[in-house]
Parts: structure tokens; C-alpha cells; sequence
């Protein structure tokens, strides 16, 4: 049995043109808007663990290690800064935390499926552990429902889906 070459080939082109929406729509980035960013900086900002002891080792109203700083500072501003240029410039911190936060939402929102909520909790996780999981006893699961609790409370963000 010999098979037509063209209305195979006019076979593929259909198929392939067909599938094309479903491929395009399954690549496009998520996006994270400018408002969760936000939300969830000043909701991290809020939920740190409160300074005790001024020369604790840890920097800015955030409380960034000094180590995790380095790489950061790096990643987001092309270059390094010190920890003391860091906790002298509130600006440059919370541009430089805007920054790793729209990476890290964005990642969660794209492992959660959209999935605002679990999307926080992910990176409120990650957070304070640098695991995306593992926060749901103890200190780190009181961490994370208190960075959901002052996300939720930020003005200017749409209503967060409750999971």
C-alpha cells in the first residue's frame, strides 16, 4: 500500500499548526505583578524575626545573612555590595529584595499552577530555609503563616485566593 507523500506532509502541517495555541499558551512566562512583588516584600519585611541584639549578624530590616547578601547583590545589581552598604541604603535593599522575591514568586507560581497562596507560602518557605517545603510545624510554619497573614493585609494588591 503506497501512501501519498503530500497529504501526509499537509497532514503534519495541520496537526502541527492545530497544536501551535496549546504550545504558545503552555510556554508563556507567568507574571507576576508589580503589586504581589510588593505585597510579598513588605509582607517578608514585616514577618522577620525581630532584632534582639543589634550586631546579630544579620542586615537590613529584612534580615539577610551576610553570606546570601553576596550572591544577591550580585545577581540583581551586577554587582557586590558589602553588608553595611546594604543596611545603610534602604532603597538598594528592597530593590535588591524585590528583585530575588519576583524570582522566587515567580518560581512558586509556576509550581503551584497559579496558585497565589501556595505561591507565598513556597516562597516564604524558601525564605527562611532555602527549601521550597518542609515549613509546616514549628518556627518555620509560624513563619510562613505570618508572611500569608501580612500578605493578605497589603492595600494594593488583588484579593488573594485562599488555598
Amino acid at each position: 500500500m503506497r501512501k501519498n507523500p503530500i497529504g501526509l506532509l499537509l497532514n503534519g502541517v495541520i496537526v502541527s499548526f492545530g497544536l501551535l495555541p496549546l504550545l504558545a499558551q503552555a510556554q508563556q512566562p507567568v507574571s507576576v505583578s508589580d503589586a504581589q512583588v510588593a505585597a510579598m516584600v513588605e509582607a517578608l519585611r514585616q514577618a522577620a524575626p525581630q532584632i534582639k541584639n543589634p550586631n546579630d549578624g544579620y542586615y537590613s530590616e529584612w534580615q539577610v545573612k551576610p553570606e546570601t547578601l553576596k550572591g544577591w547583590t550580585r545577581t540583581c545589581l551586577k554587582r557586590e555590595l558589602t553588608p553595611t552598604q546594604f543596611e545603610n541604603n534602604p532603597a538598594i535593599a528592597r530593590q535588591v529584595i524585590s528583585c530575588i522575591t519576583r524570582r522566587e514568586l515567580t518560581n512558586q507560581f509556576r509550581a503551584t499552577n497559579n496558585n497565589e497562596i501556595a505561591s507565598v507560602r513556597g516562597a516564604a518557605c524558601w525564605w527562611m530555609t532555602g527549601s521550597y517545603t518542609g515549613c509546616n510545624k514549628g518556627f518555620t510554619a509560624e513563619y510562613v503563616q505570618k508572611v500569608v497573614r501580612f500578605y493578605q493585609q497589603q492595600p494594593s494588591k488583588p484579593a488573594a485566593t485562599k488555598s
